[in-house]
């Protein structure tokens, strides 16, 4: 039986939206310590892994390891019947074919129920060892977004070049080029304004923009991203939650000639 509450549905609202667009189908895993997710897109160029912590939760119960199919883009319609501020449960049965979604409105007495079917979704569950990477860059996440939207006017890709003073991001497209840098710096009324910059070797690394746009839609879950860089490695994007992580991992463009 899995008994999850969150005390207000925005913020389970939010974490599907940061990756609905990304995947369709996935799996959510649950288990005594919280739910995970793992999924790759139809590219195979980015991987999305999802921990929701049990301490997300209000109340939050799992008598025995239950696996959810879910279609995300069924999933996040039933999620819009709810308001943000209701306390949203899920549901579910030990050999579940659906799982309930539950949404309280304590100040109008109001409860809303709905079932949605699940999928039988085949899936690889990797394990991703924590690596050393060249580098590893924390700023506020809506910096990053705006960044990524401003450069994706003109390229359809985005280099990040790290050294030790700065980080500079450039597109290089058909009607022109253009380049912001972003130097560290530490605001110590506001922690999450500041820009942080750990270096053990320079990096220069290109990205495709339409992976960075989706990237770019947890912004809305934690007010900094980590970005954690490595030459001819996945590149690692987290955005922090209350108890967990969404992790984005996305491979780098290499050369034709490579």
């Amino acid at each position: 039986m899995l008994e999850a509450k969150f005390d207000e549905a925005i913020l389970f609202k939010r974490i599907i939206d940061a990756f609905k667009d990304t995947v369709q189908l996935c799996n959510f895993n649950c288990t005594e310590h919280g739910i995970t997710v793992q999924a790759v897109d139809d590219s195979r160029v980015l991987l999305v892994s999802l921990l929701v912590g049990e301490d997300a939760f209000q109340t939050y119960r799992c008598d025995r390891n239950i696996t959810l199919g879910v279609d995300l883009s069924s999933l996040a319609k039933v999620l819009k019947c709810g308001n943000n501020s209701d306390s949203l449960t899920l549901i579910a049965e030990d050999s579940p074919d659906s799982v309930l979604v539950v949404f309280e409105d304590t100040v109008k007495d109001r409860i809303s129920e709905y079932s949605l079917k699940l999928m039988d979704i085949e899936s690889d569950f990797l394990n991703i060892d924590d690596m050393d990477y060249d580098s590893v860059i924390t700023l506020p996440a809506v910096d990053f977004q705006k960044i990524c939207r401003d450069l994706s006017q003109l390229s359809d890709s985005l280099t990040v070049l790290v050294t030790k003073d700065t980080v500079k991001y450039v597109a290089n497209g058909d009607i022109g080029s253009g380049s912001v840098i972003v130097k560290p710096f530490t605001d110590l009324e506001k922690t999450e304004n500041s820009v942080k910059v750990e270096l053990n070797k320079a990096v220069n690394l290109t990205f495709g923009l339409k992976y960075l746009l989706d990237v770019i839609k947890g912004t809305s879950l934690s007010s900094t991203i980590t970005i954690k860089l490595a030459d001819k490695t996945p590149a690692l994007f987290e955005f922090k939650l209350p108890s967990g992580y969404l992790r984005f991992y996305l491979a780098p463009k290499f050369d034709e000639e490579e």
